[in-house]
């Protein structure tokens, strides 16, 4: 239960206040417990966030993976809805500081790899592709790259309106190569 909480305190920190701002004695705080407690669980500041980010990183895949059969808008739907809340921030935070922490860089590289090659797996399946098909595959990537797209751009402002837009014409596309 301890380190459930401090994973999810993690997260919500991340999310809220970056890396700089996430430190192991103020996500404790937020979890309740002692700062002693959090490194007994995570020895190291990069433990505890890398696993933070791969907790809900989990939690994702198995929502998506339990969705029932749905028409390919609600699944493009559900897809983007990844990358549009505090689960992409939080990673974000994470990948960014990475990109200038070396000690960091090789497990967030990994831990992306395996996230990015899960939510593929699972958005082909959702989709019911045929990745032996000529372009279906690019397709699903180039949906989920859409999707990360999206979410940056909802970082600085709700782009609901336009994103709704976008999120309907990838439907329509992604129909079309799925034929």
């Amino acid at each position: 239960m301890t380190r459930q909480r401090l994973l999810e305190a993690a997260v919500a920190c991340l999310a809220e206040s970056g890396w700089a701002g996430s430190t192991v004695s103020v996500v404790a705080e937020r979890a309740g417990v002692s700062r002693g407690a959090a490194q007994h669980h995570f020895p190291t500041r990069e433990d505890l966030f890398t696993a933070a980010v791969e907790y809900v990183a989990e939690q994702r895949s198995t929502a998506l993976r339990e969705l029932p059969a749905q028409d390919r808008a609600s699944v493009v739907a559900a897809l983007v809805d990844l990358y549009t809340g505090p689960l992409f921030r939080a990673a974000l935070h994470l990948w960014v500081a990475a990109s200038n922490e070396p000690q960091l860089g090789s497990r967030v590289t990994e831990l992306e790899a395996r996230v990015g090659r899960e939510t593929h797996r699972i958005a082909v399946q959702l989709l019911g592709a045929d990745e032996s098909r000529p372009g279906v595959r690019e397709t699903i990537q180039g949906l989920l790259d859409m999707a990360r797209g999206l979410g940056l751009a909802n970082l600085l402002t709700d782009d609901g309106v336009r994103r709704e837009r976008v999120v309907a014409q990838w439907t329509a596309l992604v129909e079309g190569a799925l034929r």
